[in-house]
C-alpha cells in the first residue's frame, strides 16, 4: 500500500492527505493547516498540477 503525500504548493509542508499511483483527482480543493490556503489541484499518477483561478474582480453583469 504505497502513497505519497501531497505537499502544499504554497509553503511545502505535508498535508492531511495521501495518494496512491492509481489516485485520480480534478479541481480538488486542497486545503493546508499550516498556512491555511486552499488551493486547487489536479491529480493523475502522482503527478499534481495546480490549476490558477481566474480574478474574480474581472466578471461583471
Amino acid at each position: 500500500m504505497g502513497g505519497e503525500w501531497i505537499l502544499c504548493p504554497v509553503c511545502g509542508n505535508k498535508t492531511r492527505l495521501k495518494i496512491r499511483p492509481d489516485t485520480i483527482l480534478r479541481n480538488f480543493p486542497l486545503y493546508c493547516p499550516k498556512c491555511r490556503q486552499e488551493t486547487l489541484i489536479n491529480v493523475c499518477k502522482l503527478n499534481i498540477s495546480v490549476i490558477k483561478e481566474p480574478d474574480a474582480k474581472t466578471q461583471s453583469r
